[in-house]
């Protein structure tokens, strides 16, 4: 759902594709007849952000039939009842008329999920980029819980991460709420035994998210922004918007390896070392933990991330002092030992890579989750069921601004185009600039034709960009990838957020195009 896995995760889709010829069968719920469709069961091409009126009447085929195992949901879970009364105006055909599928496709698709030996969703920014996006989530896991499909090989929930360390970034500490080791800030066990190492009182308030943190800018409540290994300007919404914020601070930091768009803006740049120059672990999407080794010996003028923030922090008053990265491990596996105290740089020469939790040397590590769902023990902390409802879209079309922009990544670029667009003498790039994708009737009303400039513009800005016409969207529907600075996307997209995640709605905003 909502994954474009073969452009935004290729190896992870070619693992895919070498088990369909094995006998998985996979079923793609987009927009867009992306290119996995090649190889799936079904495709349900569903209209943009109506992911939740689809999933909550696959929960109502499911309930209506009894697909479920009732023991299961007794054992294991809460608020069974306040789902099943949430989900029940979602009749298969009230859903088709939202998500524009057929009602049969619904109730195959609903059977198939619940009655396989194992289901899996994997999922991406195409559930989370939309102002429901924590309801979205909450949705899947809803359906996952009610068919049991969590907790034992072959099921579960597979968030594909969109970086190659994203969530090991968010397990040292860069979610607003929580400390180095995935360790939650709000438990005060947890926070003494970093006062006690660290020798400092911690502040038990979760951090600001990126969008809050924004809006305090706007409210003139920060005057000063440190930004490491981000480029803002060109990957948030409302791009003109953001501009205008860092064009009012007094102070804006950059640390990075290449000279962004938001690092040009910067009164101080502060040069970083790339991932081939460093030494370090990362952790992928499913929680495996792996080293990193040097392989080039960096610019003299560089220095690493933790490298800078100690110095800075040194003389700034409070003194830190390490000698290498895996200094600073070994003191994470100390303070985390439920989740990493068996995971030390010996072993991962040894055993090349380890999933966590992992609490002491003598634990292999956890492959599979949850298991705990699949034993005859009680749970002191049943899982609750949490019942969501469909909101449409923040921004519909209408006459003036007829069409759908959706937005998402392109196969050769990595997000902001940052470290990608400095290809090789000799490398073949299949998209070389941006794109506005539209339908071939659509197009035929424009009276545009493949490699037209058109203007597209949004109540919040306007662009000009090469038109490629294709089938892979629907008519009323265009796509663009936010890769490229030259056509700098985000100055069209909505800034609404989701208010429980913050993340922004980047998956559906309101667009006029015209030929230039």
């Amino acid at each position: 759902m909502g994954s474009n896995t073969t452009e935004a995760h290729p190896i992870i889709a070619n693992r895919m594709k070498k088990a369909v010829k094995a006998g998985l069968k996979i079923i793609v719920i987009d927009p867009r007849k992306i290119d996995m469709v090649k190889v799936a069961h079904r495709h349900l091409q569903i209209n943009v952000g109506s992911d939740i009126a689809l999933i909550n009447a696959f929960i109502r085929v499911i309930l209506k039939e009894g697909l479920y195992n009732p023991e299961f949901i007794e054992q294991f879970t809460i608020d069974f009842d306040k789902l099943a009364k949430q989900v029940e105006p979602y009749t298969p055909e009230a859903a088709a008329a939202i998500t524009g599928l057929k009602a049969e496709d619904i109730i195959a698709t609903a059977r198939e999920y619940a009655n396989s030996s194992g289901s899996m969703i994997a999922y991406t920014l195409g559930i989370t980029e939309h102002h429901c996006g924590v309801n979205n989530v909450f949705d899947i896991a809803n359906l996952a819980l009610l068919t049991g499909n969590i907790g034992k090989e072959g099921t579960g929930i597979m968030p594909l991460r969109g970086q190659n360390n994203v969530q090991g970034a968010g397990d040292m500490g860069c979610l607003p709420n929580q400390l180095a080791g995935a360790m939650s800030l709000a438990n005060e066990e947890f926070r003494a035994r970093y006062e006690k190492v660290w020798k400092v009182e911690l502040n038990p308030q979760a951090g600001d998210t990126q969008t809050r943190t924004f809006d305090r800018l706007e409210m003139g409540e920060l005057k000063a922004l440190y930004i490491i290994g981000e480029n803002p300007l060109l990957a948030d919404v409302n791009m003109n918007h953001t501009k205008k914020l860092f064009e009012k601070l007094d102070l804006l930091i950059v640390q990075d390896i290449f000279m962004t768009e938001t690092a040009k803006m910067a009164d101080v740049v502060l040069p970083a070392r790339s991932w081939g120059e460093v030494d370090g672990t990362y952790t992928n999407t499913d929680r495996r933990i792996q080293r990193v080794r040097k392989a080039i010996d960096a610019h003299p003028n560089t220095k690493e991330d933790w490298e800078i923030l100690c110095d800075l922090s040194t003389m700034m008053g409070y003194s830190m002092h390490y000698h290498n990265s895996e200094e600073i491990w070994d003191e994470v596996r100390k303070l985390a030992w439920e989740m990493y105290g068996g995971i030390s740089y010996e072993r991962l020469e040894k055993e090349y890579s380890i999933h966590y939790p992992c609490p002491d040397e003598s634990h292999p590590g956890t492959f599979i989750m949850h298991q705990r769902f699949h034993t005859e023990q009680p749970m002191e902390k049943k899982s609750p069921f949490v019942p969501v409802d469909y909101t449409e879209p923040l921004e519909l079309p209408d006459a003036e601004y007829p069409f759908t922009l959706t937005t998402g990544r392109r196969y050769e670029s990595y997000n902001t185009h940052t470290q990608t667009r400095h290809y090789a003498a000799g490398v073949k790039v299949k998209q070389t600039e941006e794109t506005v994708d539209i339908h071939p009737e659509d197009a035929a009303v424009l009276g545009i034709t493949n490699g037209d400039i058109v203007q597209v513009r949004s109540r919040r800005g306007e662009l000009e960009v090469k038109v490629k016409v294709t089938e892979q969207v629907v008519p009323g529907l265009v796509f663009m990838s936010f890769h490229w600075s030259e056509t700098p996307t985000n100055v069209l997209t909505l800034n609404e957020y989701d208010p429980i995640s913050g993340t922004a709605e980047y998956k559906a905003c309101a667009v006029a195009i015209s030929r230039v």
